[in-house]
């Protein structure tokens, strides 16, 4: 994802995340979403907490007309459910260079459509910046550009320990329309256990184009894989037989050759 530039942050923004930086390198607090284990965990790691960094976007969603029996993308949905989302990422990670991190961890992404205009939603995107105490960059992206992860603490902190480190969240969606049945094929149906393929593969191939859309973002990162991998499956009010798929993950490389993981400890909990 490329980044959008600091001009596009809100001027409050900028106000917040320089009242966080303090001045003489001195800061005067960081915000954190993360529990108190995950941010232990965390600077456990090597990596303080800078503050909590937000993306959004008020995004309005077109229409596409679908044939009533075909199963087909819904591309003109597809396109704009990534763009929001990308845009949502790209806002965020600003904010998080913006505070010299070198990455933010604990991704959420979320969507809620507006009650007042079912075609607009918000996307939003948040997460705590990180920056490692050597600041020296190593462990931001490719680009130079702060990671972004939707591992928890406790994940980020078992990944860096078994030789691993995130590069970038990746993600893939895809808004497919199911094709209807016919009145021939619903009366055949009728009383009779029957496979329903119009919907099988229908939401097989939704699934496969979300997942192949994942893995190229992956691909242009130069990753070893994909871990925290999490599909997500809604319609949002467009149509009972409109339904999106969403695979959402982060992308890890290798930052050395043994990737030792450590021995598991039994504790035995005294909270009910």
């Amino acid at each position: 994802m490329t980044s959008s530039g600091s001009g596009d942050l809100p001027q409050h923004a900028k106000e917040r995340l320089h009242q966080m930086m303090g001045e003489g390198g001195h800061r005067k607090l960081f915000t954190s979403d993360l529990t108190v284990n995950e941010f232990l965990l965390v600077k456990e790691c090597g990596f303080e907490p800078l503050g909590m960094v937000v993306g959004t976007s008020i995004y309005h969603i077109g229409f596409q007309q679908a044939k009533w029996t075909q199963n087909m993308e819904m591309e003109v949905l597809t396109q704009a459910m990534y763009h929001a989302r990308e845009l949502a990422m790209t806002r965020m990670e600003e904010e998080a260079h913006e505070l010299g991190a070198d990455g933010v961890v604990a991704v959420r992404l979320t969507v809620k459509h507006m009650s007042w205009n079912s075609d607009i939603a918000e996307f939003v995107a948040i997460g705590t910046a990180v920056r490692h105490v050597d600041n020296d960059g190593k462990y931001k992206a490719l680009n130079g550009r702060p990671f972004t992860s939707d591992l928890s603490g406790q994940d980020f902190w078992t990944l860096l320990h078994a030789g691993y480190r995130p590069v970038g969240m990746v993600m893939g969606n895809c808004v497919y329309h199911i094709a209807h049945q016919t009145f021939g094929q619903w009366f055949k149906s009728v009383g009779q256990n029957v496979e329903m393929t119009n919907f099988t593969q229908g939401l097989y191939d939704a699934r496969e184009l979300a997942m192949e859309r994942m893995q190229a973002e992956a691909e242009g990162l130069h990753a070893e894989g994909i871990v925290g991998v999490d599909i997500h499956e809604g319609n949002y009010g467009w149509s009972t037989h409109v339904i999106e798929f969403f695979v959402v993950g982060t992308a890890i490389v290798p930052i050395r050759a043994d990737h030792h993981i450590p021995t598991p400890q039994l504790v035995l909990s005294l909270n009910d």
